[in-house]
């Protein structure tokens, strides 16, 4: 069984503000993230899958077939966007772990589509926000 990651860059701006909380509960809770005009990030993000070898190809996933999905999926949709003012965010704070948890639900609900076999199998998403702030979530811990 093999591991494929692919890589993946967008940029997108956000605000960290939630609208049930009061001005002060966000600025303490986001700080500089909190913002009025927002801020931007250079997102990294990895797609991680896994499947068996394919005798014919040699490979356990076709990466056109994923790199087209992600495209669709995740970097048009999402790059140089304000992510506030994307409906998928109309009453979710755009945190990053948000947006992981998002992009892996977009790639789940599509994956059939491009993939309709048994394998490969999504199996996470990564995604660096800055390089110290990463977060992660498994494909089978969302929708």
């Amino acid at each position: 069984m093999f591991r494929v990651t692919r890589r993946y860059e967008f940029a997108a701006s956000h605000r960290l503000h939630a609208a049930r909380l009061s001005d002060d509960e966000n600025r303490r809770i986001y700080g500089k993230c909190n913002n009025p005009h927002g801020h931007g990030h250079n997102y990294v993000v990895e797609v991680m899958v896994r499947g068996p070898l394919d005798a014919a190809t040699g490979r356990a996933v076709d990466p056109v077939q994923l790199d087209e999905l992600v495209a669709r999926q995740v970097l048009v949709p999402f790059g140089h966007r304000n992510l506030n003012e994307e409906s998928n965010f109309a009453s979710v704070v755009p945190t990053s772990e948000n947006l992981a948890a998002e992009i892996c639900r977009r790639l789940k609900q599509n994956w059939s589509s491009v993939f309709p076999g048994a394998w490969p199998r999504l199996e996470k998403i990564r995604i660096a926000e800055t390089p110290r702030n990463i977060f992660e979530i498994r494909a089978d811990e969302t929708e």
